[in-house]
């Protein structure tokens, strides 16, 4: 029983450790000034549109990292009990 939860849990860290990888890789850079140096201008839209897709990237970002230290717990225990 326990290894059966042990392959689970450990399934279920894997896909919360790459989830945590994609929504971090896809937030946009927080950095100042360098849009202009490459030439883009953000208008109005733009910045609003960028800021709630951030935001939910972050708020998944959270979720993944609460996820995944819970699951690395949850197997510390599993392997100390079998």
């Amino acid at each position: 029983m326990i290894s059966v939860l042990n392959v689970i849990f450990s399934v279920l860290l894997i896909l919360a450790a790459l989830f945590m990888i994609v929504t971090v890789l896809l937030q946009s850079a927080q950095v100042k000034g360098l849009g202009a140096v490459g030439g883009t201008m953000d208008n109005y839209f733009s910045k609003n549109k960028a800021k709630t897709i951030d935001a939910k990237l972050a708020f998944g970002t959270k979720i993944a990292a609460a996820v995944f230290v819970v699951l690395s717990l949850a197997l510390l225990v599993l392997e100390k009990l079998g």
